[in-house]
């Protein structure tokens, strides 16, 4: 039974929601601070995001009632006022709707208007690309060069390769894969971005000072982990195998979805509903313009330098100025080369028109994150996973792997399940067993996790943004692409849980 669509859908909706209600009545408020979560109702939010999302495969009310739920949970009925506008008021979803939305969306949008991306994509089709598997190989390519983390990842590849992609009749599901699978996974084992900074950020704690004197020490421990990332590695090699059809098993989906697109020509299913909208699908440029691949290297060019050179030259991160300055360069070109003010302004919003959905998913993404804070969601798991691993030492990398699975998987972020577990895991692993070895795995264990969860979960934006970029189905995306990686997680805690028990031989 479909929980929106079924006859009595609104009857199960009304009873989830009165059962949360009286469960958090019996809570004492007083245990409930002292332990820093609410129970197992902690978890009822994302569950049943997750569960409603996978039900009825509407996210936006899938995302609208977990907030709804965490108001119930907490007794804080007033979403809006309680959740809602302290999330959306925050320095972070701005930088999301201004940068990766709106400076995204009018990009976009410009390429679309001035056909700058195409103009690029065709040349390198004609050039390398014939068939289906170069343009998957393509598309596993430019996600390796644009590492610099998920979302820049995930625009950049998918914006680039979906032209040509199209033309050869490759899967939206296949592209969207491939794109989502190339970016946070990419970024975890090339190291040149922002990622060992951060993650050295949350390691440099006193309780490890002993372990861990700085944040150069952190950052070796990032670099030394890196061979031990086993997901990371899995996840970006199973790709590359996906694109050269050397993959022995796809999945059910998946590979329906490559046949489909091979025998009829459909890059969608025909329930889907792309989330890019025809005002980026659609092909606009003003009659006299001829599109030039000086359109497509101009801003990417200025993306690429501001966000990358600064950085390694003072260790100065300025993505959000990149992503500004390369739609403004966008625009200026398109005039210098002869567009029309009011035609570059007019595809600046239709680009923004076609990422609105994206931006109010991203808002009620960044609210239920706010909501599993407040209940404690993370706290709760690591709390009652922890039991294990006094009894058997070397299954914690593994365990360590999981919960940062499950815990990214319902809060959509792996920085998000970075900052929760590493202060509490590390000094765990260190106190269990201070081998660097043993360290290490644990260390790798937690960083594959939780990117496990950021490229799988349908509320993850790296997720929603690799479906936007290739005009894929959310969750079409989502179903299809689950199955290759909880295989790949299935192996990498396989090879953790050996290494750690060869070491405590």
């Amino acid at each position: 039974m479909q929980m929106i669509n079924g006859k009595y859908s609104w009857l199960w909706l009304v009873v989830l929601c009165a059962a949360v209600l009286w469960l958090a009545s019996t809570l004492d408020p007083a245990i409930v601070k002292s332990q820093g979560h609410y129970g197992f109702l902690a978890l009822v939010p994302a569950l049943a995001t997750l569960g409603i999302c996978f039900a009825t495969r509407n996210v936006i009310f899938a995302l609208f009632m977990g907030v709804v739920l965490g108001g119930l949970v907490t007794g804080q009925f007033n979403v809006i006022q309680e959740f809602l506008i302290p999330s959306l008021g925050t320095r972070r979803f701005a930088e999301i709707l201004l940068v990766y939305l709106w400076a995204l969306g009018g990009l976009l949008g410009i390429w679309n208007r001035n056909g700058g991306a195409y103009a690029f994509a065709q040349y390198i089709s004609d050039k390398h690309v014939n068939s289906r598997r170069s343009a998957l190989f393509f598309t596993w390519l430019m996600g390796i060069i644009f590492h610099q983390g998920g979302t820049i990842s995930t625009v950049l590849t998918g914006t680039t390769v979906r032209p040509v992609a199209d033309r050869e009749k490759v899967a939206h599901e296949e592209l969207a894969y491939v794109v989502d699978s190339t970016a946070s996974p990419v970024a975890t084992i090339i190291p040149f971005n922002v990622w060992p900074v951060y993650v050295a950020g949350l390691i440099t704690l006193p309780s490890m000072s002993h372990y861990i004197a700085d944040r150069d020490a952190a950052v070796t421990l990032f670099l030394k982990a890196i061979p031990f990332n086993f997901y990371g590695w899995l996840a970006v090699t199973f790709t590359l195998l996906f694109a050269l059809d050397k993959l022995p098993w796809v999945g059910r989906r998946m590979r329906a979805a490559r046949q489909r697109a091979e025998e009829t020509g459909e890059l969608d299913g025909p329930d889907a509903e792309p989330m890019l909208s025809k005002e980026l699908v659609e092909q606009n440029v003003p009659k006299g313009y001829t599109p030039s691949m000086i359109d497509f290297f101009v801003p990417i060019s200025i993306l690429l330098g501001v966000s990358i050179i600064p950085y390694l030259v003072a260790g100065r991160l300025m993505v959000f100025e990149a992503f500004g300055l390369a739609l403004i360069g966008s625009m200026l070109s398109s005039i210098i080369r002869g567009m029309s003010v009011s035609d570059v302004f007019d595809g600046l919003i239709d680009g923004i028109k076609g990422v609105t959905v994206g931006a109010i998913i991203l808002a009620l993404a960044v609210t239920l994150a706010k909501v599993s804070e407040t209940v404690g969601a993370s706290a709760f798991v690591i709390e009652n996973s922890t039991a294990f691993f006094n009894a058997a030492p070397y299954i914690l990398p593994g365990v360590l792997m999981l919960v940062c699975m499950l815990v990214s998987f319902s809060v959509g972020s792996s920085w998000g399940t970075y900052a929760v577990v590493f202060p509490i895991a590390l000094p765990l692993a260190i106190a269990i067993s201070p081998d660097p070895m043993f360290v290490t795995l644990s260390f790798g264990a937690i960083m594959g996790g939780a990117v496990f969860g950021d490229q799988c979960s349908p509320i993850s934006d790296t997720t929603i943004l690799s479906s936007l970029a290739c005009g894929a189905d959310l969750m079409d995306h989502v179903f299809t692409q689950l199955p290759l990686a909880l295989t790949a997680a299935g192996i990498a805690i396989v090879l953790y849980t050996v290494g750690a028990l060869f070491l405590s031989v």
